[in-house]
């Protein structure tokens, strides 16, 4: 509870942007920063609403409709609103129809980078957090053996992850040579209400209201499971942290490791699917799929003392009530 205030605290009557907004991930970090009393800005692609986005009218907050892959567009909303501090969200290539090469570096590298060059200028010095908390992802880290440590040289294998890896190698060198303060929030396995609909949890959730068998690969890979209401929390933690080094890169993920099958099978008890509906090995296991070792959350508990601990069952449960599956 006193973690909790002092978050509120913290953001109360802070001007904060959320790059990203109408995201399955953007969308919690926005909510979290609502009901800290944060003025909240969403910036999003489309025509949307507060309502839309599934905001009351008390909340204190607003929406600018940008295109994030036109160069300027992020000073321009960095300019005009003088944030104390913007939760970069925005990305391009998760959603598997997403594969131009132009666009990923466009929105994945060079779009951080402009938010950082906009915070140098037109920025909220009374502010003493972070200024920037910048969502990296697991797929910089690529095809590397070993604990997933943030020391670890990287080697992604998918555009995703190579753009990725080039926005949050040119944060760090922006934020050191203009004196900006900012985090990135490498993203692991994030779950929960409001992913995309071709994702595990969703499949399932969608299978709990017929009888046909769900098709599933063997599931032997393993994940770092993290709910999202977590990785929310977290991200709004790092932009309080004091003691980060410009564009500092920070593992956000639970440190426990649990098989695509054990996750499925506890989705599937938690939503009454029965288990002779499951059948496991009849997809083939997709060429990009990472395969890692326990990710290392050591630096994000020295720097938070606090990780993630929802657990799996409690994720799943939370995730079914919202959605409405049980």
């Amino acid at each position: 509870m006193g973690e909790q205030s002092n978050l509120t605290r913290s953001y109360r009557g802070v001007t904060a942007v959320v790059f990203g907004a109408s995201g399955f991930i953007g969308r919690w970090v926005a909510r979290a920063l609502v009901d800290c009393g944060a003025r909240v800005v969403l910036v999003v692609r489309g025509d949307l609403s507060l309502s839309d986005l599934g905001f009351g009218d008390e909340a204190q907050g607003s929406v600018i409709k940008a295109d994030l892959s036109r160069e300027n567009s992020a000073f321009e909303v960095v300019a005009k609103l003088r944030p104390a501090i913007v939760f970069n969200l925005a990305g391009y290539g998760v959603d598997r129809a997403e594969r131009e090469e132009r666009d990923a570096y466009a929105i994945n590298a060079e779009l951080p980078v402009r938010i950082v060059e906009a915070l140098a200028e037109r920025r909220d010095s009374s502010w003493h957090g972070q200024q920037l908390v910048h969502a990296g992802s697991a797929l910089e880290y690529g095809e590397i053996a070993g604990d997933l440590s943030e020391s670890c040289a990287p080697n992604p294998t998918t555009l995703y992850g190579q753009s990725k890896l080039a926005g949050t190698l040119a944060v760090e060198r922006t934020c050191a040579a203009l004196g900006v303060r900012a985090v990135t929030a490498r993203l692991f396995t994030v779950y929960g209400d409001g992913e995309h609909a071709q994702r595990l949890l969703p499949t399932l959730i969608e299978a709990s209201g017929n009888d046909r068998q769900i098709p599933l690969s063997a599931g032997d890979q393993l994940r770092d499971f993290t709910y999202v209401a977590d990785v929310a929390e977290g991200m709004l933690r790092l932009g309080l942290a004091g003691s980060a080094a410009p564009g500092e890169i920070v593992n956000l993920a639970t440190g426990r490791l649990t098989s695509v099958r054990g996750f499925v099978e506890e989705a599937a008890r938690i939503f009454g699917i029965a288990p002779a509906r499951l059948e496991f090995g009849a997809l083939p296991t997709r060429a990009e799929e990472m395969q890692h070792d326990p990710v290392s959350v050591k630096k994000l508990r020295t720097m938070l003392e606090w990780v993630p601990s929802t657990s799996l069952t409690e994720g799943i449960e939370d995730t079914a009530r919202l959605s409405g599956t049980v």
